[in-house]
């Protein structure tokens, strides 16, 4: 019987303890998670928050100056243009908005060996376009949107001339055409009220009743107003 009793007992061994490293650490793991997905949403939270805080403006306003290359006339050398330029936009959400633009061009022209001696004439235009802006990449201190114009410009190449007239020179004669505009703006924030500006542009203009087309810039500050 003893020895019975003692063979029953060897062949069920007893039950081992439980792992009290391994059952501690698996619940430990829960909360570490938890903590790194915490640090996440807020993260997260205060980068909309610095979006809407600088995007949420209803209005934004802008000074700059511009570049073009522009051609004067039909068989004349591109010269540069030196601008100025401002306006509004209205938004309507974060991303989209509606523009007005106004802007002014001058420069001078050559215009080569003439009976009238006047070989650079100064000339200049001006310009009244509108159009949709798109915010395509928001982040808290930049921003990319894209931009189309549409509108008239008046060419007043002749002032300049003596009496000569612009068309005898070369130039385009004066008077008004379409004008089509479309950049790629980038804006920097300063704070979410002011940002710098700097749009790289394509614009094409009808004077003469040919199509010039001109490739430039405009540059500079933008205050945004008025809470959506």
């Amino acid at each position: 019987m003893t020895a019975v009793l003692a063979q029953s007992s060897s062949s069920n061994p007893p039950t081992p303890a439980p792992n009290s490293a391994q059952d501690q650490a698996q619940p430990a793991e829960q909360p570490q998670l938890s903590v790194q997905a915490r640090i996440r949403a807020r993260r997260e939270q205060r980068r909309a928050a610095a979006i809407h805080d600088a995007y949420s403006h209803r209005y934004d306003t802008w000074a700059s100056m511009g570049y073009l290359r522009f051609t004067p006339g039909p068989s004349l050398q591109r010269l540069t243009y030196y601008a100025w330029d401002t306006g509004i936009t209205r938004y309507s959400s974060e991303r989209f908005g509606i523009v007005i633009d106004g802007r002014g061009y001058n420069g001078t022209a050559y215009v080569g060996l003439n009976p009238s001696n006047i070989t650079r004439p100064a000339i200049s235009q001006y310009d009244i376009m509108g159009g949709p802006t798109y915010r395509f990449y928001l982040q808290p201190r930049y921003s990319i949107a894209v931009r189309a114009m549409g509108g008239y410009a008046d060419g007043r190449f002749s002032g300049d001339t003596s009496g000569f007239g612009g068309k005898a020179l070369g130039l385009y004669p004066d008077g008004g055409t379409f004008a089509v505009s479309g950049s790629v703006v980038g804006e920097l924030n300063v704070t979410p009220s002011v940002a710098l500006r700097l749009a790289p542009e394509y614009f094409m203009t009808g004077f003469g009743s040919t199509i010039q087309n001109s490739l430039g810039f405009t540059g500079g500050i933008v205050y945004r107003f008025g809470k959506q």
